[in-house]
């Protein structure tokens, strides 16, 4: 580790390396994982689907002594119009990169074929109010959003759990840097999202993000204002939060 530190609530840790990074992550993890399976017998999850994780994911489900069969998995949002098996849509990202790989209990997709949204969004709301989130793995977007909670429509306060956005240009550019569209004019313009109130109501959270892409974010995570600006910096505010950086993404910071 390279430098670790705390920015209002929020803890950081700086890797030498993207490798590092989600191993180190991922070990964390793991270790949070097993404490609570063993405490509360199954656990709730929600999981980041970016190319930012891979490293993560790949090392998480390397553990061979976690017991996902105690683990009901969700993810956290996915496009709308994008053909059910489109490899960007975000269920099938998760699905090759973990989902289909070790036995879980239950996966739980948002439906990326669902011809009304927000009928879909009731739908997956009312699924997680079953299953309170105890654990999510996330990431930050170059805009400085989590999930698709871009800062134009990111709410702190959002009355609902889940809902269809339209993505700003700069999360959509994100899409192309991260090699996952060839242009911009084949990034659908909307999506669904788990809202803010959602994703920072579990008990842990562990934010994993590499790449120089992300530097900009990463400061105004952790040394800007707490602002729907960088929907990011609310991390500062969870009593249980740690922010995962490469020396790449932490340059600003650093």
């Amino acid at each position: 580790m390279v430098k670790t530190g705390k920015a209002d609530k929020l803890t950081y840790k700086i890797y030498e390396s993207r490798q590092e990074m989600g191993i180190c992550a991922a070990k964390e993890a793991a270790a949070e994982i097993k404490a609570q399976i063993a405490k509360k017998g199954e656990i709730n999850m929600i999981f980041a689907a970016a190319p930012s994780q891979n490293e993560f994911l790949a090392a998480l489900i390397n553990d061979k002594e976690i017991d996902w069969t105690k683990i009901h998995a969700f993810h956290m949002d996915e496009y709308i119009g994008l053909d059910k098996d489109a490899p960007q849509g975000f269920g099938n990202f998760l699905y090759n990169a973990i989902f289909g790989k070790v036995p879980f209990a239950s996966v739980n997709y948002i439906d990326i074929t669902a011809t009304d949204p927000y009928a879909e969004a009731e739908r997956y709301a009312a699924l997680l109010a079953e299953h309170p989130c105890d654990i999510i793995c996330m990431g930050i977007g170059e805009n400085g959003h989590i999930a698709f909670n871009d800062p134009h429509v990111a709410d702190f306060n959002d009355k609902y759990a889940v809902k269809p956005v339209e993505l700003d240009n700069v999360c959509r550019m994100q899409q192309v840097n991260d090699g996952c569209f060839a242009s911009i004019d084949l990034v659908p313009t909307h999506a669904m999202t788990l809202t803010i109130p959602t994703l920072v109501a579990p008990e842990v959270i562990f934010c994993v993000v590499p790449a120089p892409t992300k530097r900009d974010a990463v400061y105004n995570t952790v040394k800007g204002e707490i602002t729907e600006a960088c929907p990011a910096s609310i991390l500062r505010r969870h009593n249980n939060a740690t922010l995962y950086l490469d020396t790449d993404s932490a340059s600003k910071i650093l």
